[in-house]
């Protein structure tokens, strides 16, 4: 069994959501359809790099399904303020402020990473993925343990997690979404949450949605990918069949209310993960960062020692 840890308790802090920022959606053509099944292409990802003490591995941050690098922007300052380590985070493609792809698979997304860390100069570096982004940072870990010199993985695992998610619930409601033209952006604001209040009752929820929502030429439109991320949902709730393991350290740091990692996961991830620690934060659910942001960085500390 993965060696079990308990969680640091620091006093509860609150991380606010940022407001949206409005900005023209960057798009990609697509590389591999209609074109003779050519590979896709890795994309040039937007990213924030906090300066640090070139000697150490950098942190590397990877957000999860419908986030942006924003989502780490407290805990990035914070912990590049404690351990005077560089900090990247990352937007994912067809996420924040990154280009747009038809194209969407963790294969790719690790190529993305893997294009990106070394022409920053930041391998190998210590990855911390959430959801999405951890299944991403266990994929690249996988593939190319050079680049990782210690994963976590933030509530999840590499199994599927259709069963656990309503991910597809929120893709469905996002897409019903119908907001006038020329509105104020506050108005706009308030009419989606209203929209998107008969599906998703979680006003936290609903609020980290709505950081998805930019205005582009007078139009309010969603800053991820919808029609991407709803061909391709399958895939993102799965995990690559993988035979090689990452023998690196390795923490998976899971939430005390949330069901995204199961004890019936335990064997699957110590078959990748020989090295794997589990560690628990109560009263935290799948957004940790979020709901126990002291503990979130107290974890990562502790790893990193």
């Amino acid at each position: 069994m993965p060696r079990w840890t308990q969680a640091w308790r620091l006093p509860h802090a609150g991380l606010g959501l940022s407001s949206p920022s409005f900005t023209r959606v960057p798009v990609a053509p697509s590389s591999s359809g209609g074109r003779g099944g050519a590979e896709p292409r890795p994309l040039p990802l937007s990213y924030r790099l906090l300066d640090g003490e070139t000697a150490l591995p950098a942190v590397v941050f990877l957000h999860g399904l419908f986030g942006s690098k924003t989502n780490f922007n407290s805990i990035a300052k914070a912990l590049a303020q404690q351990t005077g380590r560089r900090v990247l985070t990352v937007d994912a493609r067809n996420h924040g402020d990154s280009p747009h792809s038809p194209d969407m698979s963790y294969e790719i997304m690790s190529q993305d990473l893997q294009d990106l860390l070394p022409q920053l100069g930041l391998a190998p570096c210590v990855v911390v993925g959430h959801s999405m982004g951890g299944k991403t940072a266990m994929l690249l870990a996988l593939q190319r343990p050079e680049l990782v010199e210690r994963l976590i993985a933030v509530d999840i695992s590499p199994v599927e997690t259709t069963g656990v998610s309503n991910f597809a619930t929120y893709v469905t409601a996002m897409r019903t979404i119908n907001i006038p033209d020329e509105l104020p952006r506050s108005r706009a604001r308030k009419l989606a949450d209203e929209q998107l209040s008969s599906v998703v009752q979680d006003m936290a929820v609903r609020q980290f949605l709505l950081t998805n929502l930019v205005e582009v030429h007078g139009r309010f439109v969603w800053r991820v990918n919808l029609d991407a991320l709803t061909k391709h949902l399958d895939k993102i709730l799965a995990f690559p069949q993988r035979q090689e393991s990452y023998l690196g350290p390795t923490l998976f740091l899971c939430g005390g209310n949330s069901q995204f990692v199961h004890p019936s996961h335990h064997p699957e991830i110590l078959r990748l993960f020989p090295r794997a620690q589990l560690q628990t934060v109560p009263n935290a659910g799948h957004w940790i960062h979020a709901d126990c942001p002291q503990d979130f960085i107290a974890a990562i500390r502790g790893f990193l020692v």
